[in-house]
């Protein structure tokens, strides 16, 4: 959203977000429920930063919540920053930071004839919350999930321990599935940020293949995020890319500067890698950055009649 929606009040971008999830969530809504969209699709607010040391803030809408962060949104909200003008584009590398309500995100963008090619950005740092964690869920029993914040907080259920293989004809299997573990997780499992109370709760389960090694210094991998309301992300999910290699690192799998390769139940494909090691509230945690490229592919005006009934959706 570039324009005709005024900035919600918030002292942060954090705050921000929580108004809009609290006090006025019509905007979502408008855009996010039919006819206009629907729950495949997310919607991201432009709006001025909160912070000196950011370009430009955003605030994330999906379809059943509000995420402090999200890599996909975030690469395409970079895209069409620089491709509509609002950020000026230099070619061939366009630096700049946007403030997303969970931090800083420091974006690259490789940019070539006016187009982006490639968005490279650095994420908030990323941390385990639970390893080996026992849940229960109906239909499947007693599985072992990892859970990790990459910024939204994820369950990760091991595919092959679930019998699936991650081709696309598994995606209904895969969602229902996904779905049970997500609720299964998010009343059974603690799992808070150490320095943010209100970012709590597994919101997504990632179903995740194996991890191999590729060529060279490189790692491999296929996931399947389940996202609300009962849907497959289209890409490999830029936050789930993170927290996987939170977990990577945190069982000795993946070193700093160590390029892992994650791609979606389509074939879509980020690659990753640990830039830095730090701490968040005492927990250990890893800096990631990822790549990935976003489309524009058109420029819209939404509206409604007053008198529709539904004007909301």
């Amino acid at each position: 959203i570039t324009g005709g929606v005024l900035p919600p009040p918030g002292a942060t971008m954090f705050e921000k977000m929580r108004h809009m999830a609290s006090r006025d969530d019509g905007l979502r809504r408008f855009l996010l429920n039919e006819p206009r969209v629907g729950a495949t699709s997310s919607a991201n607010l432009v709006v001025p930063p909160t912070r000196a040391d950011a370009d430009v803030g955003f605030i994330i809408m999906e379809a059943s919540e509000y995420p402090p962060m999200s890599g996909s949104n975030t690469i395409c909200t970079a895209t069409a920053l620089l491709e509509t003008g609002m950020v000026a584009m230099t070619e061939p590398e366009t630096r700049f930071t946007l403030e997303a309500p969970g931090g800083l995100i420091n974006i690259v963008a490789r940019c070539r004839a006016g187009r982006c090619e490639q968005i490279t950005f650095t994420n908030v740092p990323c941390f385990v919350l639970h390893l080996d964690h026992a849940l229960e869920v109906t239909g499947l029993g007693t599985i072992s999930v990892d859970v990790a914040y990459g910024g939204m907080i994820f369950a990760f259920a091991d595919a092959p321990a679930l019998g699936f293989r991650l081709p696309p004809d598994e995606a209904r299997d895969i969602t229902a599935a996904g779905s049970r573990i997500t609720a299964a997780a998010a009343e059974q499992i603690e799992a808070v940020h150490p320095e943010n109370p209100e970012i709590r709760d597994v919101s997504i389960t990632s179903i995740a293949g194996p991890v191999e090694d590729a060529d060279g210094n490189r790692l491999k991998g296929r996931n399947a995020c389940v996202v609300q309301p009962g849907r497959i992300d289209r890409c490999p999910t830029g936050t789930a890319t993170s927290a996987r290699l939170a977990i990577l690192h945190a069982r000795g799998r993946i070193a700093v500067g160590q390029v892992f390769e994650n791609r979606s139940i389509i074939d879509t494909r980020f690659e990753s890698e640990i830039v830095a090691l730090t701490e968040v509230g005492g927990v250990p945690a890893v800096v990631p950055k990822v790549s990935g490229r976003g489309f524009v592919v058109g420029v819209y005006q939404y509206g409604y009649d007053p008198n529709d009934p539904f004007p909301e959706g």
